[in-house]
């Protein structure tokens, strides 16, 4: 149609202009149109993972964790939604992914929709105990560990030890000796008989149950930990007994006081002196072995590391048993409280109240006939009340607290088990900082239990006083000392054996037909090599994490030497040996862990995988939704372990997790089932390449456990999963609580130190014992005797 009418052509135009509005708009509402993040959520992903991600009976995890955005899109495009995985088209997994990621996934996301708090906290399992051997010890002298390893001996003329016979004093490095028919010291003690003792302190570095054993021919006694009532007496002997034992419940990091008695006597009627024509019948052999069996361990003589010439007082050790605390986020936590818990706590301070009126009048410094014992038993309470309650007592308080019970109680005696009972069944005993005054006492109760899981000692608490713990260079200088004491030793050692999941017992017994003479010594043996490569990086005078994770040496013994393929002595002891330097990486591929995580006779890349990934980057996996053996080798006899676990894992709901799980650990995979390197499985070359794809988006390919040690020392996010882990362990508390930059900055410090994990440990205290003056316990601020916790 021609418009050659003007009028038409007007009309036309008209029409035009009333519909251009209209022929605009269905572009943009078809733009409109397009799904967005939210609305793919709530269509397709909030029927199994909830409204807010909260989870549901189908999928009960919470949506969040620690991938990055780009991750998550690649995680949701490969195994969404989950009943038709990957078909979700590229832009929707991107829209759903971002949506997810700033609405409730990511750190800030959560920190947004639930600020983490401090949450109110009760005494763990391990800080009771401890606090309670301080609260008793801090009335008798402190130890001094010193630096002489071993135990002064001295050695005595004759079966009878007095110092008139006394021969010959020294040092002996550990008590495990095969005398023969000699003399212990020739030209000195008659190899017929003689007598030696043994003294000092031992070291127990776990808390838990030990095995003492005195090996012994002749007659012997042991003292630990009570100088009136031997552990082990086998003075008397009757038989052919050459073993004895005896067990004690011991606190892990405190030294005890060890004395060991050993007599040779002649066997049988002597009658040399009548029948002096009659030549001597020859000495009888003498041996003696001092031993123990820790509670992860296998029996051993007790090491000269473990042993002290320095004499230590009487420890009190709550031997109650408690109810285990929670470990659900990796670290120890006392953040709710049972009806268990609370009986746990009556009957150790029932054992505790026992123990204190049994030595009153040692701790109060009188006796039973002194005309002021009872005011100096009332002043013991009151010393004793202020140390539980860790700051001083208005009048009026040690008035109800102390002089109540005294002023009530028919005797001194009672009043005394009273008090303890009071102190010790106190919120402001059982509870951290319950009252929230945000002042030095706090900060020195915090510095104390973050580095010691104990009480103040008397410099923090007069540090406390004198105003000097309102600044972090001196909450920092006072963390430096207290980093030499023995029990902050024990702390870091707790630490990182948890850092490498090394802390709970493992069944890592092996096929014995595929690995013979790999038994329960060696692998006691395995752990002590662990603990002492842990130890000597951290006291070392670097005390470098990146050597945690790069190291080319072990510690090796004879045994483990000769298993492991080392040249050294049947009989040497521990010792720093590099075995296949060119292949090893520190903790990544330390024996006892590639034991640990790997299965009765074959590797398992699932278990190191996850270790990698759960422990070193601390990254969030989730439990497999049902459990499943491994691939048996006999039913794929071709195929390597990592073919194997390829196989079994390929579905794409498998590949969630083990997408990263599976690469991580198949970079360990030239180490066999009990550690030893290898280049070959089920006959084919090792293939020990993965890939690991961080948070940034780039993918890190690593051929060898070597390359993936050099990647993971200069990776920001295994530095910071290290600075995470430190601070959750000591502070007991998110470090999401201490503000958003908490970690950041933590991990820029740690940086600036050249990662030395020391320093990283004042740093963390520093950062925590101080908090800010707004900072709110969850459940709002307790006063005395109001421990509002959660029950359970």
């Amino acid at each position: 149609m021609q418009l050659h009418s003007p009028i038409l052509r007007g009309c036309f135009r008209s029409l035009l202009g009333r519909l251009a509005p209209l022929l605009l708009v269905a572009p943009l509402a078809a733009a409109a149109a397009e799904p967005t993040g939210e609305a793919i959520f709530k269509t397709k992903c909030a029927v199994c993972h909830g409204a807010q991600g909260e989870g549901t009976k189908k999928h009960r995890e919470q949506l969040a964790g620690d991938k990055s955005l780009a991750q998550l899109v690649d995680l949701i495009g490969e195994t969404m939604p989950d009943d038709d995985p990957g078909s979700l088209p590229k832009k929707e997994a991107e829209e759903v992914a971002g949506f997810v990621y700033n609405a409730m996934y990511s750190p800030a996301a959560r920190d947004r929709n639930r600020p983490a708090r401090i949450d109110l906290a009760r005494l763990t399992v391990r800080q009771y105990r401890q606090a309670v051997a301080d609260l008793v010890g801090s009335f008798r002298w402190m130890p001094n560990w010193g630096n002489e390893r071993g135990l002064k001996a001295e050695y005595f003329q004759g079966r009878h030890i007095n110092d008139k016979s006394r021969v010959l004093e020294r040092i002996d490095p550990q008590v495990n000796f095969d005398f023969g028919a000699d003399s212990p010291v020739a030209e000195k003690v008659d190899a017929h008989e003689f007598s030696i003792r043994w003294n000092g302190s031992l070291l127990a570095e776990e808390t838990g149950e030990y095995d003492f054993v005195v090996h012994t021919d002749h007659a012997a006694k042991l003292w630990v930990n009570d100088d009136r009532h031997p552990l082990i007496d086998a003075w008397v002997k009757s038989g052919n007994d050459t073993e004895y034992k005896g067990s004690l419940f011991l606190v892990g990091g405190r030294a005890y006081p060890v004395r060991l008695e050993f007599s040779k006597s002649k066997q049988g009627v002597d009658d040399s002196k009548k029948h002096k024509d009659k030549p001597a019948a020859p000495p009888a052999p003498a041996s003696i072995a001092l031993k123990w069996k820790r509670p992860l361990g296998a029996e051993e003589p007790i090491p000269s590391r473990q042993l002290s010439t320095a004499s230590a007082p009487e420890l009190f050790v709550c031997a109650t048993r408690f109810p285990p605390d929670d470990r659900s986020y990796g670290w120890e936590r006392g953040t709710t409280v049972s009806k268990e818990w609370d009986e746990a706590t009556t009957e150790a301070a029932i054992e505790t109240t026992d123990y204190v009126a049994a030595h009153a009048n040692e701790l109060a410094g009188t006796s039973d006939d002194a005309k002021d014992r009872a005011d100096k038993l009332r002043a013991f309470c009151r010393a004793l009340a202020e140390r539980a309650f860790r700051r001083p007592l208005a009048e009026d308080e040690l008035k109800a607290v102390v002089d109540k019970q005294f002023d009530a109680a028919k005797d001194a005696d009672l009043a005394v088990k009273r008090v303890v009972l009071r102190s010790l069944k106190s919120p402001r005993f059982l509870y951290r900082e319950i009252e929230g005054r945000a002042d030095g006492y706090d900060a020195a109760a915090r510095l104390s239990f973050g580095l010691w899981d104990s009480i103040p000692d008397q410099e923090l608490l007069n540090e406390a006083k004198a105003g000097r713990l309102s600044k972090k260079e001196e909450v920092a200088r006072q963390a430096e000392r207290m980093l030499g004491d023995l029990r902050a030793k024990s702390k870091l050692h707790d630490f990182l054996l948890t850092w490498v999941k090394a802390d709970q017992a493992r069944d890592v017994a092996k096929d014995s037909k595929k690995f013979p003479g790999f038994d329960a010594a060696m692998i006691a043996d395995l752990r002590t090599s662990l603990e002492l490569f842990l130890d000597d990086v951290v006291w070392s005078e670097k005390s470098d994490f990146r050597e945690l994770l790069s190291a080319d040496y072990l510690f090796l013994n004879g045994r483990l030497a000769k298993f492991y393929g080392a040249d050294l002595p049947a009989e040497a002891g521990f010792t720093k040996v590099k075995l296949d330097a060119d292949q090893r990486a520190g903790v990544l591929t330390h024996p006892f862990l590639m034991t640990s995580f790997a299965h009765n006779s074959e590797t398992s890349p699932i278990l190191r995988g996850v270790f990698l990934a759960r422990g070193v980057l601390a990254l969030s996996l989730r439990p497999p939704p049902e459990a499943f053996a491994p691939l048996s080798p006999e039913l794929q006899p071709t195929l390597t372990t990592r073919e194997r676990v390829s196989l079994q894992t390929q579905a794409s709901t498998c590949m969630a997790c083990h997408g990263i799980i599976n690469p991580l650990g198949f970079t360990l995979e030239h180490f066999d089932a009990v550690g030893r390197y290898r280049e070959q499985d089920n006959g084919k070359p090792v293939d020990s390449t993965g890939v690991y794809h961080s948070r940034s988006g780039k993918a890190v390919t690593v051929n060898n456990a070597r390359e993936l040690g050099a990647f993971l020392v200069d990776s920001d996010e295994a530095q910071s999963a290290f600075v995470e882990q430190m601070f959750h362990n000591l502070v007991q508390q998110p470090i999401r609580a201490y503000g958003p930059t908490a970690l950041d900055d933590l991990r820029r410090s740690f940086a600036k130190n050249d990662y030395n994990i020391r320093k990283l440990a004042v740093a963390t205290m520093a950062a925590s014992a101080i908090t800010p003056h707004d900072a709110k316990l969850a459940g709002g601020k307790v006063t005395t005797g109001e421990a509002r916790m959660t029950k359970e």
